[in-house]
């Protein structure tokens, strides 16, 4: 977005609506999930700061078995969250 070798240079609205594409409000810390391996539901901490579009290993807090999860946050703040089996 702005060169270093730049002179110092303001960011304009349109800069960080183009750098962060996050929009504008609060977005969601924290979601439930079913566990893919006993059913159990789980509260996970969420980090918008992490992207719009994420991946990561958890474990179940109740079996300790490990999940993959789909984080996605829409321009809302919303978050879509996906959880599939590590294993498979």
């Amino acid at each position: 977005m702005v060169d270093s070798d730049d002179d110092e240079q303001a960011w304009t609205a349109e800069d960080i609506d183009a750098e962060f594409p996050l929009g504008d409000g609060d977005a969601d810390t924290e979601g439930f999930v079913e566990c893919p391996y006993c059913g159990e539901v789980n509260e996970i901490a969420l980090d918008p700061g992490s992207g719009v579009d994420q991946e990561y290993a958890e474990d179940c807090q109740v079996c300790c078995r490990a999940w993959l999860l789909h984080v996605r946050y829409g321009r809302d703040g919303k978050a879509e969250i996906e959880v599939e089996r590590a294993d498979s």
